[in-house]
């Protein structure tokens, strides 16, 4: 099997996903690049559960060729998003686009920014990208402007739509997307009380982002825990 550690990282953040109930069914793509220019990259199958998901299932696709079995095999919005994002975005190794909860409650508001009023909202301050552009499903023009919205960011909340994440590893992207997740469940649930935020001062914000930044290894010690526990509890995936 070609690239099976890269398959075997992918297909347990599939699995974790689909446990912590952030997936949609057989919905939402993640997908990793496997050649050096990014263009051809591993996705999830179309009609493949994420709580089922193995390595071997994994397809490997060019992005700048049409693949067989569109429609069937492959969501034709899956290869339009991911596959315009790999031809134009390099650096994004590995994205992650999801509908959660919590994040894309974020993304309905007409106001989308997370104030900074706990650690993990400042995780992110000041540091993701709103695309406020929705024009449908992801299909021919839509898949090529996101990709240009993204530019050079990791993060980026779909307004209308979810959240993307394009990192450089399945871990990195993962541990963000994880993040994101929880602290747009915290700043809703908080506005929910209907009492007054508590927003930290900008240098205390920028001075805690930082240090989440420069915490050593987050990423990769998060994402072997979870393969620790899939290992010995859903080894299949590894297959």
């Amino acid at each position: 099997m070609n690239h099976l550690e890269e398959r075997r990282a992918l297909a347990a953040a599939f699995r974790w996903t689909a446990r912590l109930n952030m997936h949609e069914a057989v919905a939402n793509h993640y997908s990793l690049a496997v050649s050096d220019d990014g263009s051809r990259f591993l996705m999830n199958p179309y009609g493949r559960h994420w709580s089922k998901m193995r390595a071997s299932d994994l397809l490997e696709l060019d992005a700048n060729e049409e693949p067989d079995g569109m429609g069937d095999a492959v969501d034709p919005t899956a290869w339009a998003i991911h596959g315009a994002l790999h031809r134009n975005c390099p650096q994004a190794r590995c994205i992650m686009h999801l509908h959660p909860k919590y994040s894309t409650v974020l993304a309905s508001l007409r106001d989308p920014t997370m104030p900074p009023i706990e650690q993990n909202t400042m995780r992110f301050y000041n540091r993701y990208a709103v695309d406020s552009g929705f024009d449908g499903m992801g299909l021919g023009d839509e898949a090529e402007r996101l990709a240009k919205a993204l530019g050079n960011q990791s993060i980026m909340l779909l307004g209308q739509h979810g959240i993307l994440v394009a990192t450089s590893t399945v871990a990195q992207a993962f541990d963000d997307i994880y993040y994101f997740e929880r602290a747009a469940e915290t700043y809703i649930t908080a506005m929910q009380t209907g009492l007054p935020l508590n927003v930290a001062a900008p240098e205390v914000a920028e001075k805690t982002a930082r240090q989440w930044a420069e915490y050593e290894a987050i990423a990769d010690k998060h994402m072997a825990a979870i393969r620790d526990i899939l290992d010995e509890e859903e080894p299949d995936y590894l297959h």
